[in-house]
């Protein structure tokens, strides 16, 4: 597994286009390409926005963990 796959799967199971999610993330849709990449290091604020976004944990989009679960 690449280091951000999980962020395109899920990204991709919504049928969401890169642009939305960088609308949403208020970046560019290059600087979001990048992200999912692995081309420019996530910053924690936007793994953040991105794990609430998607309602799963920032352990899982890292894959450091395969239960997307949040323990709030």
């Amino acid at each position: 597994m690449k280091k951000y796959d999980r962020i395109r799967n899920l990204r991709e199971d919504k049928d969401l286009t890169q642009q939305q999610l960088a609308d949403y993330l208020f970046v560019t849709q290059r600087t979001y390409s990048r992200y999912e990449n692995g081309e420019h290091a996530i910053p924690i604020e936007v793994l953040i926005e991105i794990s609430n976004y998607h309602s799963v944990s920032v352990d899982y989009l890292l894959g450091l963990t395969d239960n997307p679960e949040r323990n709030l």
